[in-house]
């Protein structure tokens, strides 16, 4: 049953650490597929973990459109901020690039990362022509999730985005990070995980490529992928 942690809702698993604090995609939960899949390998294994929604995501409080990308990054710092001792942070699609903002903004206690069709700077390199022009001309734009459902984009959110571009820079980042992508994303082209890894600063990077990998990566075999990258991570540290 979810809690509340610093004002958002959570699920918080006691163990021995460091804890591992998963970082959901764009409008997705902390009930994902790989999420729970995480928690449960922690759970037998007697490892501390912590999953939260984002403000307007999920069981936490707000309305999804109020929200940016800083404002989910300020989410992910209260959940560390309320984590007693060093985090590991997973992070699917966008939560990826927020466990990189988050790892900047708390290097003393980011240990270690874990990126799953990591998406930083997706709103510079994924809104471009008609997409870009229709943000600025209505504020907002909803599109069919080929997941289910409608995915909404604000200008706002855009625009937060935008003022923390990551890419185009060194990274300034020394903790081992581990980027796993498919390469048959539709969503995040995989030479996004070569970008980032070029920009890290740390030496201790290793992408990951699944060949037939999709976005989600949530078949069995590629949830065997994670769970075994993150048990490996764990014990390096």
């Amino acid at each position: 049953m979810a809690a509340i942690l610093n004002g958002l809702a959570a699920h918080r698993r006691p163990g021995s650490g460091p804890t591992l604090v998963f970082l959901p995609g764009y409008a997705s939960d902390m009930a994902g597929t790989k999420a729970v899949a995480v928690d449960d390998w922690a759970g037998r294994k007697g490892r501390a973990m912590v999953r939260f929604d984002y403000r307007g995501c999920g069981l936490s409080e707000g309305k999804f459109e109020d929200f940016t990308l800083e404002d989910w990054r300020d989410d992910a710092l209260r959940v560390i901020d309320a984590t007693t001792g060093p985090v590991v942070l997973v992070g699917s699609s966008m939560g990826g690039w927020l466990m990189l903002l988050a790892a900047l903004a708390r290097p003393e206690k980011v240990v270690g990362l874990v990126g799953i069709a990591a998406a930083p700077d997706f709103t510079d390199w994924d809104f471009i022509g008609e997409r870009r022009a229709a943000l600025v001309c209505d504020g907002r734009i909803a599109e069919p999730s080929p997941y289910g459902g409608t995915t909404i984009y604000t200008h706002k959110m855009w625009e937060s985005g935008q003022r923390n571009l990551l890419l185009g820079a060194p990274i300034a980042l020394d903790c081992p990070v581990r980027l796993i992508h498919g390469q048959a994303d539709p969503d995040v082209p995989w030479q996004i995980a070569l970008d980032l890894a070029a920009q890290l600063r740390s030496d201790d990077v290793q992408v990951i490529l699944v060949k037939d990998g999709d976005h989600r990566l949530s078949r069995p075999q590629d949830i065997a992928l994670l769970v075994a990258t993150v048990k490996k991570l764990l014990e390096r540290l």
